[in-house]
C-alpha cells in the first residue's frame, strides 16, 4: 500500500452510507447513497462514485457525481435517491438500479425501481427508464425498494423488498392492513391479493434489455420467521447478493438494525438458511455483547462482501453527528470459512489497511471504532438533541465532541514498536466552538426510549469528583491504565484554540488497542491522538 488506510476509508467529510463494492476490472468501485455533513433526512446529496486499484486499497479516487436526482423523470416528488446497485449487463454497460424517497423516507415504498445506464463504471450515467412488466407498465409487485442487482453468468437477478413484522404478529387485522396501505401506497384489494405477503425480500430475473421483467419476482426466504432460523434476525431492508463459488450468499440488515447478517443457498431463488451476522457498527452480539452494552451509538446499516485481490471484506457504514443521517463508509476483512459460515467481525480502526496502524505521527481521532459513555442510543431514521459522545464539525474541522466524564474512546489496533510518548489534542467545549444542528429534530418510535434515556441522564448530570480533566490511557478494554494524560487548556477565551497533552510511556513493543477513558466537570472535543 502506497498509504496507511483507516475506518472511515475514504475522506473525512465524505459521507456514503449503504455501500456496494465491486470489482470491475482491475479497480474496485464503491456505489452507495449520499449523505449531507450534518443533513436532516437520509441522502441529501446527489449519487457519487469512489474507486481504488484492487492492488492498493488505501488510494481511493472520487469518481465525481455520477447520477443526479434531478435526471429521474419523478425528481422532485420524490427527491431523494436511496440505496443503488451497479451491475455489468451482458452488452458489456454499466446499469445503476436504485429507488427514491421523501424527507425521512416517506414515499420511499410507494415508487417504482429505476435505472440508468453508462459505458464504464465511474461516468456519467443516463436515465434508461423503470423496471417493467412485460406489458411495460412499472413493476410495483412487493414493495420496490433498496434493490440489488446480479449478472449470474448472463442471468440478470434483481433483489429487493422490505418486511414488517405486523402481519405474522396479529395477522391482516383492519388495523394492520390500514396501517400497510398508508406505508406502501397500495390499495385493500392488491394487499389481500398475495398468496403469501407484500412484504419480504423477493427475486425476478430480467431480460437482457435490464428493463423487462422475464420471471416474475417471488420470495426467497419465509415471509412469517417464527420457527425458523431467520427468527431472531429477520430480515428488514438492504438486500445485496453475492455468488462465491457455487453457493448464494444473500446479505441483509435485519430488524435490530445495526447489524448486516447473511443467509445461504445452492440456488438463487430459494432455500435460504439464515448464516449469522457478519458486523453490527455497535459490536452488538460479538463475545455474547448485549443490546445494552454498545460500544457505539447505533442505527441503521447496509452493505455487503466483496472480495478484492484475494481477501474478503464486508462494507458497511458508521453513524455520525448524534443522527442517522450523516453516516460514513467503513470495511472489515472477513474470513468465509471451508463450511461456508462468516464469523462476526469487530469494528475497527484499521479497517482496510494491510495489518495494524503504525502508531507514528497525528491521527484523526474520528476514526476512533469505539465511543460510549455507556448510555449510546439506538438512532433508526432520527437524531438526538441531548448530550453524548459523537463524531462531529465545526467550521470545517472534523473531531469527537461533547466528550463528558466517563467517556470510552477506543481504536484497535496499533502497532506500537517505539512508542515513547501518547498524546491528544483537544479543547474545552464551549457554545461557540460546536456544531449546532439547524433541521428539525426527529425521533422514530423505534427510538422513544432512548430519547426518554438520554434526557433523564442529562437532568442527572453527574461528573468526576474534583476539578481536574484528564485522559486514563489503556492498552486493552479490561487491564489497568498506563498512565494519564492531565488536561489543562487555559482560560485564555480562546476557544477555537487547540492544544497538546501527552503521557511518557514504557511499554513492550507489539500490537495493541487503544483506549481513552475521559474523566472531568468539563466537556471537551478531541480533534487527534498523537505518537512519538
Amino acid at each position: 500500500m502506497k498509504k496507511q488506510v483507516f475506518n472511515p476509508f475514504l475522506p473525512i467529510d465524505e459521507y456514503i452510507p449503504d455501500g456496494e463494492p465491486h470489482v470491475f476490472g482491475d479497480r474496485v468501485y464503491l456505489f452507495g447513497s449520499h449523505d449531507r455533513e450534518g443533513g436532516y433526512t437520509f441522502c441529501m446529496e446527489d449519487y457519487v462514485a469512489y474507486s481504488a486499484p484492487v492492488e492498493d486499497l488505501s488510494d481511493w479516487r472520487r469518481e465525481g457525481v455520477i447520477y443526479r436526482a434531478d435526471q429521474d423523470p419523478a425528481y422532485p416528488n420524490p427527491k431523494y435517491m436511496y440505496a443503488p446497485d451497479v451491475v455489468r449487463g451482458n452488452d458489456g454497460r454499466y446499469y445503476l438500479y436504485y429507488c427514491m424517497g421523501g424527507d425521512y423516507g416517506v414515499g420511499g415504498y410507494c415508487g417504482c425501481i429505476s435505472v440508468a445506464v453508462c459505458d464504464t463504471p465511474g461516468g456519467k450515467y443516463e436515465y434508461l427508464g423503470a423496471v417493467r412488466e412485460p406489458d411495460g407498465t412499472p413493476l410495483k409487485k412487493y414493495i420496490c425498494f433498496d434493490p440489488a442487482v446480479m449478472n449470474d453468468d448472463g442471468v440478470i437477478r434483481l433483489y429487493y423488498g422490505t418486511q414488517y413484522g405486523d402481519e405474522e404478529k396479529y395477522g391482516l387485522t383492519d388495523e394492520v392492513i390500514k396501517k400497510e396501505m398508508d406505508m406502501f401506497g397500495r390499495s385493500r384489494e392488491e394487499i389481500l391479493s398475495y398468496p403469501d405477503s407484500i412484504n419480504g425480500p423477493v427475486m425476478a430475473v430480467l431480460s437482457d434489455d435490464m428493463l423487462t421483467v422475464k420471471e416474475g419476482p417471488k420470495h426467497i426466504i419465509p415471509y412469517k420467521v417464527l420457527g425458523t432460523g431467520f427468527e431472531a434476525h429477520p430480515f428488514f431492508e438492504g438486500s445485496s447478493i453475492r455468488r462465491v463459488q457455487n453457493r448464494y450468499y444473500f446479505i441483509y440488515s435485519s430488524w435490530q438494525n445495526h447489524e448486516l447478517c447473511y443467509a445461504t443457498s445452492d440456488y438463487p431463488d430459494r432455500d435460504f438458511s439464515f448464516g449469522g451476522t457478519i458486523v453490527s457498527n455497535g459490536d452488538v452480539g460479538l463475545n455474547g455483547r448485549d443490546e445494552k452494552d454498545k460500544l457505539n451509538m447505533t442505527g441503521t446499516t447496509h452493505g455487503s462482501i466483496c472480495e478484492v485481490n484475494g481477501q474478503w471484506y464486508v462494507f458497511y457504514h458508521r453513524l455520525t453527528h448524534k443522527s442517522d443521517y450523516s453516516r460514513q463508509a467503513c470495511a472489515e476483512k472477513i474470513k468465509i470459512l471451508p463450511d461456508g459460515s462468516i464469523p462476526q467481525v469487530p469494528v475497527t480502526s484499521c479497517g482496510l489497511n494491510d495489518g495494524a496502524l503504525k502508531a507514528s505521527g497525528r491521527f484523526p481521532s474520528v476514526i476512533c471504532c469505539n465511543l460510549t459513555n455507556k448510555n449510546m442510543p439506538h438512532g433508526s431514521n432520527c437524531v438526538f438533541s441531548h448530550s453524548f459522545p459523537n463524531v462531529t464539525h465545526f467550521d470545517n474541522e472534523r473531531f469527537v465532541g461533547e466528550i463528558g466524564d466517563g467517556t470510552l474512546i477506543g481504536y484497535k489496533y496499533f502497532d506500537m514498536t517505539n512508542v515513547r510518548r501518547i498524546g491528544v489534542c483537544v479543547r474545552y467545549e464551549e457554545d461557540d466552538n460546536r456544531f449546532r444542528f439547524e433541521g428539525p429534530i426527529r425521533i422514530d418510535e423505534r427510538s422513544e426510549k432512548y430519547e426518554r434515556l438520554l434526557s433523564e441522564n442529562e437532568k442527572r448530570g453527574g461528573s468526576f469528583g474534583n476539578d481536574e480533566c484528564f485522559f486514563e490511557v489503556l492498552l486493552s478494554h479490561d487491564g489497568e491504565a498506563v498512565g494519564r494524560i492531565a488536561i489543562d487548556c487555559g482560560n485564555d477565551n480562546d476557544h477555537l484554540k487547540w492544544e497538546d497533552f501527552f503521557l511518557d510511556i514504557s511499554t513492550e513493543d507489539g500490537i495493541y488497542p487503544l483506549y481513552l477513558v475521559y474523566h472531568g466537570k468539563r466537556k471537551i472535543q478531541l480533534r487527534e491522538i498523537i505518537f512519538e
